[in-house]
Formats: C-alpha cells, sequence, structure tokens
C-alpha cells in the first residue's frame, strides 16, 4: 500500500440519478435516499449530474430542493449544468432558494460551450434560432454576477409591491453561494479561465488529451494552469474525480459484475479518442488494498484535498450503497480523511 504525502480534507460522492423510463419516481426517490445514506456515513457531499434528454435528472435544481429537505448536514451539488440552456438570471434564482433552503450547503458545478443535443433542444429552449445566442464563458459569468445581489438600476431605484417599499435585486440573497461556484474544466484553455475568474475547479476521470496521450500528464498540466492563473479573493478550491469501486463487502457474483463493467471500458482508457483527443482514467475496481496502491500513483491526487467518488451509471442503489460504505470504512481513514460526525446506519436500504 502506498503512502500519500497529502491529507484530504473533503470526500464526496457524485451520482448519476438514474431511473427507468416508466418509474422516474422510484429512481429519483432512490437518489434521494442515496444522500441521506451518504450523510449518515459522514461523506462531506452529495452530487448529482444534470442530463437532459435522458432517463436521469434534468433539473439539478430542483432536486437538490429536495435533497435539502431530506438531509440537514451534508453539502449538495451539481456537477454539471451545462449553462447553454439556462437563464443566468433565472438560474440564478433558482440555486439561491435551494442554498437558502439547505442554509447554505449548495454547490454549483458548471460548464458552457455548445450543449449537447443542441439541434434537437436550441429551437425549443430558445423558442425559434439559437445561433445567435452567446453560449460562452460569458453566460458563468452573468451567473455570476446575479448571485452578488447587487442592487439593479440606479442608487435611487426602488419598488413598490405588496411586500412594501425596496430596493430591487435577486431574491433571495444567499450570501456566500457565489463563492461555492465549481466549473467543470478539461482543458488547458477552461483551467487557466476558471482561474482568471476566481471560481473552482472540477476536474474527473475525462479530459483533453493536448500535445501528450497520458491522461495524468495532460490532467496534472491544467491544474497547473488552473493555479497559475487564479485571481480569486479566498483560497482556490479544486475536487477531484474518479472512478472508484470497492469490492470489499461485495458478494461473488456482485464482484464478477463489477469487473466486467470495468473491463468494458479498459479499451478507452488505451489511446486518445476522437478528434478532441478525449482521455480516460482507469476505473479503479477492486480491494480496498488494490485501489489504495493505484491512488497512491495518481500523481493528482497527490496535488488535491478533496475528493469526488464518481458512481457508475449502470448500478443500483444496493450497489453504490455497499460502494460508499466500503469507501468510508477502509479507503478514506487511509488517505488521513477525518469527515463529519457519523450517525448510525441502523439499515441498509434494498434494492426494489
Amino acid at each position: 500500500m502506498g503512502s500519500f504525502p497529502i491529507t484530504l480534507d473533503h470526500a464526496g460522492f457524485l451520482t448519476p440519478g438514474s431511473y427507468p423510463d416508466d418509474a422516474p419516481h422510484d429512481g429519483l426517490e432512490k437518489t434521494l435516499r442515496l444522500f441521506a445514506f451518504g450523510e449518515d456515513l459522514g461523506f462531506d457531499s452529495a452530487w448529482v449530474r444534470q442530463r437532459h434528454l435522458e432517463p436521469g435528472v434534468s433539473s439539478a435544481s430542483v432536486f437538490l430542493a429536495a435533497a435539502s429537505q431530506r438531509t440537514s448536514r451534508i453539502q449538495i451539488g451539481t456537477a454539471v449544468i451545462q449553462i447553454g440552456y439556462e437563464s443566468p438570471y433565472r438560474l440564478a434564482e433558482d440555486l439561491s432558494t435551494v442554498d437558502v433552503l439547505s442554509r447554505g450547503r449548495l454547490n454549483v458545478g458548471l460548464s458552457a460551450g455548445v450543449p449537447p443535443h443542441a439541434d434537437l433542444l436550441g429551437p425549443r429552449v430558445f423558442d425559434g434560432d439559437w445561433t445567435g445566442y452567446d453560449l460562452s464563458y460569458g453566460r458563468v459569468e452573468r451567473l455570476a454576477e446575479n448571485l452578488r445581489g447587487t442592487y439593479l438600476g440606479d442608487p435611487d431605484r426602488v419598488i413598490v409591491n405588496a411586500a412594501g417599499r425596496h430596493r430591487p435585486r435577486l431574491q433571495p440573497h444567499a450570501a456566500g453561494l457565489v463563492d461555492r461556484l465549481w466549473y467543470g474544466g478539461g482543458s488547458l484553455r477552461s483551467a487557466g479561465w476558471v482561474g482568471r475568474s476566481g471560481l473552482n475547479l472540477l476536474i474527473g476521470n475525462v479530459t483533453s488529451g493536448e500535445d501528450t496521450d497520458d491522461f495524468f500528464v495532460a490532467q496534472r498540466r491544467q491544474l497547473d494552469a488552473y493555479r497559475a492563473a487564479y485571481r480569486g479573493l479566498r483560497p482556490a478550491r479544486v475536487a477531484l474525480g474518479r472512478v472508484i469501486v470497492p469490492t470489499d463487502s461485495a458478494d461473488a457474483r456482485t464482484r464478477a459484475r463489477y469487473a466486467e463493467f470495468a473491463a468494458s471500458r479498459h479499451e478507452r482508457t488505451l489511446k486518445p479518442q476522437g478528434e478532441r483527443r478525449t482521455l480516460f482514467a482507469p476505473d479503479l475496481v477492486g480491494t480496498s488494498d488494490q485501489i489504495l496502491d493505484a491512488l497512491a500513483r495518481d500523481p493528482v491526487l497527490a496535488e488535491v484535498r478533496e475528493l469526488r467518488l464518481e458512481l457508475p451509471y449502470e448500478f443500483e442503489l444496493h450497489d453504490y450503497e455497499q460502494i460508499l460504505q466500503d469507501t468510508i470504512d477502509h479507503i478514506l481513514p487511509q488517505l488521513g480523511w477525518q469527515g463529519l460526525d457519523r450517525q448510525p446506519v441502523v439499515k441498509r436500504h434494498q434494492a426494489f
């Protein structure tokens, strides 16, 4: 087992929030249970993906509003919201509402650029021709500006309504939420922009291969570019995502299924994929000792203090619970992680 020169301060998990196409309530309810289960185990944060045209969470803010009422301590987040389909002002209103409901526990992961399925969704989202809309980083900057809660209009501008007479600004104002904005970076360009913008950086198990075929070399360069460019007023935060699937408490059939999952994705890690030269990190599937050995060789993990487990799409609730339990019991303590005060988990939820 390798040694770890850096102690983790924060451990979270990212779940896909998938559900059967004909049973969305069942799947969303199980994802809410997983958030509560992770909180009971002591994880610092729970994140969900936002996905369009798929059987998954299509509105992260709505889902996290529900999650805020099913949890009380764990930070909740989205990784990531593709801001191309969002109004920076209306999204800011929704996110501020979630942050207030959660008492300041929301983290917001974002990405920019032309969003997926633009040919199908663009005309519907923008109610017509979408090609002239600004889909750049500027959309993220406008969201951040809205979240700062500055007053609108001239200094003497007031509005009068049933609530009385007051200066106009986005409501509710969620103080501090702008400091919990993250950007999903996967290139040198995006990493540099995130740093200059003073946002937090999300990096995961997928990145762009720029002048290298080595995933870890590419991601380390991006991390260095972010830190060199960082202009924020508070310490920079970087959260690293890795697919980690410990098998310690899994039965033989489940271990075989996990191994098959990893084998099916191994070939994509051997060379850059597609015109964008996309690189994939290997999935870490095996005993906790095997996973710890792999993590000890991860040069990016040695440079960060926040780790996020990226849970696979294909698994069931009881699989996710077993993975989180084994990670808490056997892996995170070896990384020096302390965690939140843990609550007793009376009974592990069963799959339906």
